[in-house]
């Protein structure tokens, strides 16, 4: 696992409670921020908007609406991220198989993997 440079905050766009406290918990044992929290889009997408983030966590899926839309937001504004989702790259639309996957359920080390390939994107 390698250690996170402090101060790195990160968006957490999730709608299934558990799994969102969960990742919080991780990030923050990581030694990341959590720069927000939102688990439905309205609130995501004020939340990307407003908010300083260095990186996301963005569900592939937010009560049963797709979130590539906030994927855009995401893009737009320069903040890299994961889908986090149930099925590998092949479930996601086309246009987004190029980016990078946190497949649930995950563990604490995938996690790491997923935030540190997101701290390199950023350094670029």
């Amino acid at each position: 696992m390698t250690a996170p440079a402090s101060g790195f905050r990160v968006l957490v766009i999730e709608d299934e409670a558990m799994v969102a406290m969960l990742l919080e918990a991780m990030l923050e044992d990581l030694g990341h921020t959590i720069a927000g929290s939102a688990a439905k889009i309205e609130d995501a997408i004020r939340l990307i908007a407003e908010t300083q983030a260095d990186a996301a966590i963005l569900d592939v899926n937010l009560h049963g609406k797709e979130t590539y839309p906030l994927a855009e937001a995401l893009k737009a504004r320069g903040i890299p991220f994961v889908f986090a989702t149930g099925y590998d790259s092949s479930g996601l639309r086309e246009e987004w198989r190029g980016t990078k996957v946190l497949q649930k359920p995950f563990q604490v080390k995938d996690l790491s993997e997923a935030v540190s390939s997101l701290r390199a994107v950023k350094m670029l």
